[in-house]
């Protein structure tokens, strides 16, 4: 099953990148004949937009491959590379468009509206069958790359809106005003998946895991004393890695230690963990680390355990 949605996944964005090349060619050379200069603006957008799609592509084949020697949790971070490239790429972009949006305000150009209206139905057609594929994409560089769509699809729109109203309506401001207000509700949310991004890089605890009642579930099994070096953090945005020490108590025989083993890998499948160790530690044992915390004492409401 997993393996099914990353071949998906994988051919979504092998289709989105030939899409957006396919019409980023189209573009340039529509805007040249119609003398349009948004469009061949937008043209330029569209090709940071490709290259970071075939960027992706070819880091999404990537992340597939099996562990080696040097990556020995495999190649699912290069996925998480191809989703920080491209929201570095679209936040570049935003502020770019920003900048001409500003620029036509205070500088007005006429506009070949009919132009305009031919090219923004096939962006929004073409944009949007793109964005629409890879609408339910798991992982976190699935959707990084619908919001490059999901921006080029919106833009598209107030093209239509403005060229129809400017066939009837003798004024230069209304594109401009719309792509300003697109591009900044769009640069919100690369700014948050952004962030996203490199609190997985920063190996931070995925926020839909509660670490807290993970614990608090372990320390209720017999023969479980305390926890330490309790970890848990994302190789991509989807598979998480969880590790722990625990150390036991009133073990009489091994049978109980086994027991005790059943009882977490059954408690530990419940949430969507790809990867988990965890090492115990007899009563008598001395844990080969320094604790950095003992964590039987109460935790923070939070969920996460203190700094």
């Amino acid at each position: 099953m997993g393996h099914h949605h990353h071949h998906h996944g994988h051919q979504n964005i092998k289709l989105a990148f030939f899409l957006n090349l396919g019409f980023t060619i189209l573009e340039f050379f529509g805007g040249l004949y119609v003398n349009s200069i948004a469009i061949i603006s937008d043209a330029l957008h569209d090709l940071g937009d490709s290259l970071s799609l075939g960027l992706s592509w070819y880091l999404a084949h990537k992340s597939n491959k099996k562990a080696t020697t040097i990556f020995t949790f495999g190649y699912k971070r290069f996925s998480l590379l191809g989703a920080l490239v491209n929201g570095l790429i679209l936040f570049g972009g935003s502020l770019f468009i920003i900048k001409e949006a500003i620029t036509r305000i205070i500088y007005p150009e006429p506009s070949d509206a009919q132009g305009m209206m031919v090219f923004a139905i096939i962006g929004v057609l073409v944009n949007g069958f793109a964005a629409y594929r890879l609408s339910h994409g798991k992982t976190l560089n699935e959707r990084v790359i619908s919001w490059h769509l999901i921006e080029d699809v919106l833009g598209w729109a107030a093209v239509l809106v403005a060229s129809i109203v400017m066939i009837f309506v003798d004024t230069p401001y209304i594109d401009p005003v719309l792509s300003l207000l697109i591009t900044l509700y769009i640069l919100w949310n690369v700014i948050k998946r952004l962030k996203e991004t490199l609190m997985i890089f920063l190996q931070a605890s995925p926020s839909e895991i509660n670490e807290a009642e993970i614990k608090e579930k372990i320390l209720q099994f017999p023969h479980v004393g305390s926890l330490h070096h309790v970890h848990i953090w994302s190789l991509d945005g989807e598979k998480h890695v969880f590790t722990a020490h625990i150390k036991l108590k009133e073990v009489r025989d091994f049978e109980e230690i086994l027991s005790l083993k059943r009882n977490l890998r059954k408690l530990l499948k419940q949430y969507p963990f790809s990867h988990h160790t965890i090492e115990v530690e007899l009563p008598e044992e001395e844990c080969a680390m320094e604790p950095m915390e003992e964590t039987n004492s109460p935790v923070p409401p939070s969920g996460h355990a203190p700094d």
